[in-house]
């Protein structure tokens, strides 16, 4: 069954109504063009905060676009998502940024659909030839799908499930420097899930794996998309049971102990990270 309004009906965004295929009639307004290149994303230049271009600012580079694909609305505003040739000319005050650029620099719902669009543009790249004939495949009509016109199969957006885990201990919270970290720059514990694997097991095997400690009461905490490049990350809360903190040195090369009155530079609560530190040291979960 498909319901396209359904994110939206829940609460996951506040302005943005998903939908694969375009509504006919007039538009409300230009349409909104999220466009990529590798991981980096076409944005208006020498302005305060990032802000998406509109066909009308892209129309002279049409041409060397590929990968048209409706997102829905925004604000009552067509959006969709495209990427660039590498030999394409950018007008006057347009410029590529990093899709992380845009953390913490615009609303929730921007960031949300354009970490989406990402997500569908890498699909695309990654999905244009059958993994079964070797075919070309072609958008399946009506459906977020590309399918293989050789022998049908059907391919779909990869979506990698991951843990992310708050563990704490006497009202502090465990936080770990990876070492493709920044310098200083802390988190909590996640890892991707294996086959035949739980969330809940696999929070108690990252946590195990990465730190040497045993953990229970592990319980739900939330979830948010993540596209670097296709995650989706869902989160928990656990509680320390026993163990002392033994490093990888692999994935994590230091980890501690915090609490609110001394906590490293760490994640803001734009993302599932800073929402569950200040969710577990505010005892809310």
């Amino acid at each position: 069954m498909r319901r396209q309004g359904f994110m939206a009906e829940q609460g996951l965004y506040k302005n943005y109504r998903p939908a694969v295929v375009a509504p006919a009639g007039a538009a409300t307004g230009p349409a909104w063009l999220f466009i990529f290149k590798a991981s980096q994303i076409l944005l208006r230049d020498g302005l305060e905060q990032p802000v998406i271009p509109t066909g009308e600012e892209v129309k002279q580079i049409g041409p060397q676009l590929s990968g048209r694909q409706y997102l829905g609305e925004l604000k009552g505003r067509p959006c969709y998502c495209m990427e660039i040739n590498d030999t394409a000319v950018l007008p006057p005050g347009l410029v590529f940024k990093e899709l992380r650029a845009l953390l913490e620099q615009v609303e929730e719902d921007l960031f949300l659909l354009a970490g989406r669009a990402f997500q569908i543009i890498n699909w695309h790249r990654l999905s244009r030839f059958c993994g079964q004939c070797g075919r070309p495949t072609k958008l399946k009509p009506g459906e977020l799908a590309r399918l293989c016109p050789g022998c049908e199969t059907v391919y779909y957006p990869r979506i990698s499930p991951a843990v992310i885990v708050a563990v704490t201990r006497g009202g502090r919270v465990l936080l770990a420097h990876n070492r493709n970290f920044r310098r200083n720059w802390y988190s909590v514990i996640a890892g991707f899930v294996e086959p035949g694997e739980t969330f809940e097991e696999c929070v108690a095997r990252e946590v195990m794996e990465e730190v040497g400690l045993k953990v229970r009461n592990i319980k739900y905490f939330g979830s948010q998309p993540w596209p670097f490049p296709d995650s989706l990350m869902v989160g928990f809360t656990a509680e320390y049971e026993s163990g002392k903190i033994q490093v990888d040195g692999e994935e994590i090369d230091a980890a501690a102990w915090f609490g609110s009155e001394n906590l490293p530079p760490c994640p803001g609560n734009y993302t599932i990270a800073g929402k569950l530190i200040e969710a577990v040291l505010q005892n809310k979960k």
